[in-house]
């Protein structure tokens, strides 16, 4: 083999290694393109599920903040009518109360008022000697029907003739008027107590108000508004 020979083989060898590499270069171009293309889109996916995590969470956000407002008005719109409707009930009272103060001023219902309340509460106490609290301005009125008072519980109770003092130091309340600026009145009635103090029966007209208005709320209620709230 002359030296034209070796030389004309050795290009041949050189173009053919050049073209392998020149081929394994392109694979591995292509290969890393779309090796790049995968990894791309994979990251590209994964920031799409980011956002769309971050719209669902800001979106349950907005839902809830949503839901305590409305609650937190509908709330606020209950209290008003609970409000209101307490308004109504004490403007109720108030005229209740009213109407009781009427009574006093009628003597003769008044003291049949006040010997019926006295009766009541000796019935209740059972005590053979009791202290009477009242107004000042019942005392004449309440002297005028102690003995009656007396004779009726002891026959309802068949029992003895009670000892009934009135309390002429502490006195109830006066009722409410302009010369009473006071947040204390009594609109009338008695307190009788055990001579000890360690029992007492509250029977003034306004504590019998009271008890009334207690008892009968829910059906006051019932009554003026149609469905009681609770």
């Amino acid at each position: 083999m002359n030296n034209a020979d070796v030389s004309k083989q050795i290009q041949q060898m050189v173009r053919f290694i050049r073209q392998e590499a020149e081929e394994k270069a392109n694979e591995i171009s292509v290969s890393a393109e779309e090796e790049f293309n995968i990894e791309k889109l994979q990251l590209v996916e994964a920031e799409k599920k980011k956002i769309r995590q971050e719209y669902e969470r800001k979106e349950k956000q907005v839902e809830i903040r949503k839901k305590i407002e409305y609650s937190m008005q509908l709330n606020a719109s209950r209290i008003k009518v609970l409000q209101a409707q307490d308004d109504v009930v004490d403007s109720m009272k108030e005229a209740a109360g009213k109407v009781l103060l009427k009574a006093g001023g009628d003597h003769h219902v008044y003291k049949k008022l006040l010997k019926d309340l006295i009766v009541q509460s000796l019935l209740r106490l059972k005590e053979p000697a009791v202290l009477l609290r009242c107004r000042k301005d019942d005392v004449h009125l309440l002297k005028s029907v102690l003995d009656s008072a007396g004779e009726e519980y002891a026959q309802k109770a068949n029992v003895h003739l009670p000892a009934i003092e009135i309390d002429q130091h502490v006195y109830l309340p006066p009722a409410p008027s302009h010369n009473n600026t006071s947040d204390l009145f009594c609109s009338g009635g008695v307190v009788l107590a055990s001579q000890d103090g360690k029992i007492v029966c509250e029977n003034t007209l306004d504590a019998r108000l009271d008890v009334v208005f207690r008892k009968k709320l829910p059906e006051i209620r019932k009554w003026l508004f149609g469905q009681v709230v609770a």
